[in-house]
């Protein structure tokens, strides 16, 4: 073993990075991003940047940035923790509410960072599987006696829901944090966001990667009590969202809300169509509240690869619990999903 490796933590030795397909493709539907572009006044915040800005560190706790977001989601600034994407967010919050050797309770599958997230804290992971209809099992997860659960929804990757009933029952149940990831929540048809009112307990993550189409600026934000915010700040640290970043997100949230909200409606529009299209080629895709849809797919790496060689990336999903092989497909306009499902019909005609 190399000196290297001995002095690294044994625990770290066989993670590996995390892996996406970096060749260029004309097509990419794999990252769940908004292929519709970015919002105008983001776009004019980026462009104004003075160098002098660029100097400067930004705001160590992004204050402006919490505004805006708390003007967005209805709170007072206090309710409000940024971070740089949402990852830095769930990271500092296991760190925050977990010491080493607790467990932390997931319904599978689900975002495939949480478990390296947990393991990069020392935490343990207790993944159950989902309940009938896709929505979360309350009482498998409250009886994990997990110091955080997660629960995803929309739930990245299969796009399907907790529904209110479920997620009240662990609220109520749970000995610890629980985090509700909403990356997905503006494509959804209800957000769960005022079960932090309800809860101390209760820490809502959520980014600006997805509807906000900032995703290469990394802003994420989580709503929850102060006292628990308070806290995943002090895991988070100074400095994690840049002046460029914050300059965009504060721009998009103060005069391009409406643009948001159309383009919203226009990928809720291209995921219906998605959906009919994949059903007319014999497949059968999960019900989905994200801007992605999730279609079991037999060697669906396979297909993947094929699909890629006609110049379209997708996500393929093997061994999935309850799944299976699966591809996930990231929506966006109809001229674009055209040759999409082209060149999947392509794919699965020589799979």
């Amino acid at each position: 073993m190399s000196t290297s490796l001995e002095i690294a933590r044994a625990s770290y030795r066989d993670l590996r990075l995390y892996s996406a397909e970096a060749a260029p493709c004309d097509i990419d539907l794999s990252d769940n991003t908004n292929l519709w572009g970015t919002p105008p006044a983001a776009a004019r915040a980026l462009h104004e940047l003075a160098d002098a800005g660029v100097t400067r560190y930004p705001a160590a706790y992004a204050a402006p940035l919490k505004e805006a977001i708390a003007a967005y989601v209805g709170v007072d600034a206090s309710w409000i923790v940024t971070g740089c994407g949402s990852d830095d967010i769930l990271d500092s919050a296991i760190r925050a509410f977990a010491e080493p050797g607790d467990r932390l309770a997931f319904c599978a599958p689900t975002f495939a960072m949480i478990p390296i997230f947990a393991r990069l804290n020392g935490v343990e992971v207790l993944p159950v599987p989902m309940a009938a209809g896709w929505d979360i099992d309350a009482e498998a997860l409250t009886r994990a006696d997990a110091r955080i659960i997660y629960v995803c929804s929309p739930n990245n990757p299969t796009g399907t829901i907790a529904s209110r009933a479920t997620l009240e029952r662990v609220i109520a149940s749970a000995p610890g944090l629980v985090i509700l990831d909403e990356a997905y929540a503006e494509f959804a048809e209800e957000s769960h966001l005022d079960l932090t009112a309800a809860s101390e307990r209760v820490l809502v993550a959520r980014t600006m990667s997805k509807a906000f189409g900032l995703a290469g600026l990394r802003v994420g934000y989580a709503v929850g009590a102060p006292a628990l915010v308070a806290e995943v700040e002090k895991s988070r640290g100074p400095y994690k969202v840049s002046i460029a970043a914050e300059r965009a997100a504060v721009a998009a949230l103060t005069h391009d809300r409406a643009w948001v909200a159309d383009h919203v409606a226009v990928a809720r529009a291209s995921r219906a169509r998605l959906g009919e299209s994949l059903r007319t080629l014999g497949l059968a895709p999960l019900p989905s509240d994200a801007n992605f849809i999730l279609v079991p797919v037999p060697r669906a790496a396979h297909v993947a690869k094929r699909l890629r060689e006609r110049g379209v990336a997708v996500r393929a999903f093997e061994a999935l619990p309850s799944i299976g092989d699966a591809l996930r497909i990231t929506v966006g306009p109809a001229p674009t999903m055209d040759r999409a499902l082209a060149a999947l019909e392509a794919a699965l005609a020589c799979a």
